[in-house]
């Protein structure tokens, strides 16, 4: 029941979302300045139809995942050492501050300076991203219960045994936050870099060009389709989570001797 009302909320502020988007493409009258959601729609429609489309969307989703799983992987470790280690925390700070501190469109012009087109979206999310998940775990190192990490040595636990019920369980909180801001972040600066760098294929590059000749709703088409990549990012990350979640629960329950 909770979860119906969840989604009647959910259904209502969208409908009430395309309501104003559709009352302001009235008041202005002008297919340049706001196309209505009919001519948005059926120009995404269009999009779908044509050679390229699969392409220019595999393309993006392509280098957001690859953005996102160098940044989860150098990001843990790194995050990981740093929070063992003061002295290799000081040692990154300056570097993580830089990141946390430059603007988007300034690492995205620099890279385009340095790298390829098709190379400065990847380049440009790991670089936005990583201070965000590094953060994350460092933090989540520094938060582990000194009194559990006694009571495993106390109990003699093996290094796998304490990595399985104690380090892991304690910091996937702070790795899911990290990584599921890092995967929005690794969205956006993607689609701004191809924006501005225009590679050969991609969502990006498709929204520069209706952009320059004036395709609105071309440029709010791909724009959904934007969105819509986003979510289903985030709705894949949550299956997972939750699937982890439940493969764990039946391990547990099966390791649990029934009692009569």
């Amino acid at each position: 029941m909770k979860r119906m009302k969840r989604n009647l909320v959910l259904f209502a502020s969208s409908l009430l979302l395309l309501l104003l988007w559709q009352m302001g493409a009235v008041i202005l009258d002008s297919q340049i300045l706001l196309p209505g959601v009919g001519p948005v729609l059926s120009a995404l429609l269009s999009l779908t139809k044509e050679a390229p489309f699969t392409l220019n969307l595999f393309s993006t989703v392509l280098r957001a995942f690859e953005s996102f799983i160098i940044i989860v992987l150098s990001a843990t470790m790194l995050g990981i050492a740093a929070g063992r280690n003061s002295w290799f925390s000081l040692m990154l700070k300056p570097f993580v501050v830089v990141l946390k501190a430059v603007p988007v469109m300034s690492i995205i012009l620099l890279a385009f300076i340095w790298f390829s087109s098709g190379t400065v979206p990847l380049f440009s999310a790991f670089l936005m991203g990583f201070p965000v998940m590094f953060v994350q775990i460092e933090q989540g190192v520094l938060h582990l219960d000194k009194n559990l990490d006694q009571m495993c040595d106390i109990y003699d636990f093996s290094p796998r045994m304490k990595i399985h019920h104690f380090i892991i369980p304690s910091l996937m909180p702070f790795f899911l936050t990290g990584a599921r801001t890092a995967l929005s972040m690794v969205w956006k600066v993607v689609i701004a870099a191809e924006v501005l760098t225009v590679p050969q294929y991609g969502v990006g590059s498709r929204m520069h060009l209706a952009q320059v000749q004036l395709e609105t709703e071309k440029v709010l088409s791909w724009t959904l389709l934007t969105i819509l990549l986003t979510a289903l990012g985030d709705l894949l990350f949550d299956a997972i989570v939750l699937l982890s979640v439940r493969v764990k629960k039946a391990k547990d329950a099966r390791r649990v001797p029934c009692v009569l």
